[in-house]
């Protein structure tokens, strides 16, 4: 997690998936046919339907845009002249950006669009957790909670602030219950004392707002605040969800979201054992409505940005994955949807870590959380290039 990047709710940060990850001295992408001879692969099979949607079409474009302003910057010039994958440069992934922006404007028709990437574009593929181009999919989401300027005897579990001196803080920096407390409750009473930002209702979504780094919150005096990452302690993450499996809570393919709510909707009194063991503690700053912002420090887009290991991936660039996602049904469910999606690598993550691991921004609200909280499945990841 940098500091400039509020990062939104994942499964992977609650659930801490286990990875297995190909060693760190091979090449995290590789080129590929992406229609090789007798083989009959998803990737030409599949065009992004949701292309045929002139709306979908707008978002896609928006994330583009993004991108094309971020590599304008200074970190991405740097970003690319440490990149270790030969043929992906910072001009190449521009260009690409910028030619992929004219056939999505020139080809409504998705498979149209599909023809002319094929013709004009390299892939090379996400070697996966294996080598052999399985990636792991997780969904994150920007949530949106109640909460209050103001304590009330109802609004108790407040965000902090950054301390002023934190850089000078000694280190090991202080666990999380010699800063708030056991029970959440204490921090006005040590080094966090006048740094309270707002107070929430519930310690488990304070405690969400800190995992994620960002939130959209509806304040008691009918206002709306946008909160974000503004720096943590230094301590490595320790997940919620692994530690009840570890506990035999769960067993972790039973896990999701809204499961690990309920447990603690029904078990009130464990959060006081599990929150304290992650000592990682979040500070923040209000955003003034800005929209969720990425580790590249540009605005992520629902379904169109994805997170990746930043020291693996090229930062900005245009990608395609393949998995399931879940859409509404005719009955109102959830249901997967195997789909193709061209997205933009806009961000990153605590958990996400290898080059077999992507996190699939949803959106902002309780809708996205239900979506983000059900993906959990194996896919592939495609980076495309334009040919030189």
């Amino acid at each position: 997690m940098k500091a400039i990047a509020p990062f939104c709710l994942s499964l992977s940060l609650i659930f801490g998936l286990a990875l297995v990850s190909v060693g760190s001295e091979d090449i995290p992408l590789r080129q590929v046919d992406p229609i090789p001879e007798r083989q009959s692969p998803r990737l030409e099979l599949l065009s992004d339907e949701s292309l045929a949607s002139l709306s979908q079409r707008q978002t896609l474009l928006g994330a583009i845009a993004q991108s094309l302003q971020y590599l304008q910057t200074p970190a991405a010039a740097e970003a690319y002249r440490q990149y270790p994958v030969a043929g992906i440069t910072r001009d190449r992934v521009q260009r690409s950006l910028e030619r992929f922006r004219q056939l999505v404007l020139a080809h409504p028709n998705p498979d149209q669009l599909q023809i002319a990437v094929l013709r004009e574009f390299d892939f090379y593929q996400a070697i996966g957790t294996d080598g052999a181009g399985t990636v792991e999919f997780t969904g994150y989401f920007e949530p949106t909670y109640r909460a209050s300027r103001v304590r009330t005897a109802e609004y108790r579990y407040p965000l902090y602030r950054l301390p002023p001196n934190l850089a000078q803080w000694a280190q090991p920096h202080p666990t999380r219950v010699q800063l708030e407390g056991t029970d959440g409750l204490q921090g006005s009473a040590g080094l966090l004392n006048g740094l309270e930002l707002v107070w929430l209702s519930d310690r488990l979504q304070a405690f969400l707002v800190q995992v994620q780094g960002s939130a959209r919150l509806q304040l008691t005096d009918g206002g709306t605040m946008t909160v974000g990452y503004a720096g943590r302690t230094e301590y490595p993450y320790t997940s919620l969800g692994r530690e009840l499996v570890n506990d035999g809570k769960f067993a972790l393919e039973a896990l999701s979201l809204p499961v690990l709510i309920q447990y603690f909707e029904q078990n009130p009194a464990n959060l006081d054992l599990y929150i304290p063991r992650n000592n990682r503690f979040v500070f923040f700053q209000e955003t003034r409505g800005a929209a969720a912002i990425g580790s590249l420090g540009v605005p992520v887009t629902a379904e169109r940005s994805i997170a990746t290991d930043k020291s693996l991936m090229p930062p900005g660039a245009l990608a395609l994955i393949q998995t399931q996602i879940p859409y509404t049904n005719f009955a109102g469910e959830l249901e997967p949807r195997l789909v193709s999606r061209f997205v933009l690598d806009q961000d990153t993550g605590g958990a996400i870590r290898g080059a077999g691991r992507v996190d699939i921004f949803m959106g902002t609200g309780e809708m996205a959380g239900d979506r983000a909280g059900l993906i959990n499945n194996t896919g592939q990841l495609y980076y495309l290039l334009l040919k030189d």
